[in-house]
């Protein structure tokens, strides 16, 4: 059972301060609690909901087998971020986001394809007769593949979900999920508009003790899925078994004997009839043209 979210955790990690008054984005209004020394302060309480409401989203996700795909490009977010999606088995981008990542993925695709050719290339011994030249280019072009795709080198199709943290500076990623209508979850912080994320974590988004706090709970979340996923996958073979061992084979019948040959009984019949079936049996034989012309006479 995933761990429950509480104010209190929240407050501690600094999950509540958010911008500048000044920088404030209006729309954010119904989330923030007050304003201290200049600083728009959140409500946890509602927070705290919206933690759970995406994570309810999220574990369905997982359940369902399909992936969710982080996005955190930020100095003090990609370390924090690359750990908890590696520890939910999930694809991610913290190093700069390819444009067209997800609106063009066929492109993408096909970079990712070309890291696995160069690896390929090295286990089968063509890597070697290449010049040194050119295995110093092709090394260069695998370690940039590696670093900017390495993390959705297993994503073989587009990502169910993203999860975002910092709408504003990560406004690509968002722009394409929106128009390929990929549900996002994001953390927003009081600068950034929550118009356009369909699952708004109202929290903060720069203290890298924040943004752990609530990856904590969502990569629990994922955690819990992915296991509900194997647990049911697991009950399904047991049932499979469990009904192969109820169906048993039909019984095999005695072998039967060969039935005994039944001779046809002729009916019994007189003389006369006798004859007449030989008459019968016999051939029609034509009548010559004289025979014919004698009987006229």
């Amino acid at each position: 059972m995933a761990k429950k979210v509480e104010v209190k955790d929240l407050l501690e990690a600094g999950v509540h301060f958010g911008h500048l008054t000044r920088k404030w984005n209006p729309n954010m209004a119904p989330y923030i609690y007050m304003e201290r020394n200049g600083i728009h302060i959140i409500n946890l309480y509602k927070t705290a909901a919206k933690i759970q409401e995406a994570n309810e989203a999220l574990k369905k996700i997982a359940a369902s087998g399909r992936k969710i795909l982080f996005v955190a490009t930020k100095k003090q977010a990609k370390d924090i971020v690359a750990e908890k999606a590696k520890n939910a088995n999930m694809p991610y981008i913290t190093e700069r986001w390819p444009g067209g990542m997800l609106t063009n993925f066929v492109t993408i695709r096909k970079a990712v394809k070309k890291m696995a050719s160069i690896d390929r290339m090295k286990q089968d011994g063509t890597f070697n007769t290449l010049s040194k030249k050119e295995r110093l280019a092709v090394d260069r072009l695998r370690a940039k593949l590696e670093k900017n795709l390495g993390s959705i080198s297993d994503m073989s199709r587009l990502p169910a979900a993203l999860f975002v943290v910092d709408t504003t500076r990560e406004h690509i990623a968002v722009a394409e999920a929106m128009k390929l209508n990929i549900p996002i979850f994001a953390m927003v912080d009081t600068n950034s508009d929550p118009r356009v994320i369909d699952y708004v974590i109202p929290s903060n988004d720069d203290a890298s003790k924040s943004i752990e706090s609530i990856m904590n709970f969502v990569s629990e979340a994922i955690i819990e899925g992915l296991s509900e996923r194997k647990a049911g996958s697991d009950d399904d073979n047991d049932d499979e078994e469990g009904m192969a061992k109820k169906v048993k084979a039909p019984k095999k019948d005695k072998e039967a004997k060969p039935a005994k040959k039944v001779k046809a009984e002729v009916p019994s019949t007189d003389e006369e009839d006798v004859e007449d079936m030989k008459e019968a049996k016999q051939p029609v034989r034509q009548k010559s043209k004289k025979q014919i012309l004698n009987e006229e006479e």
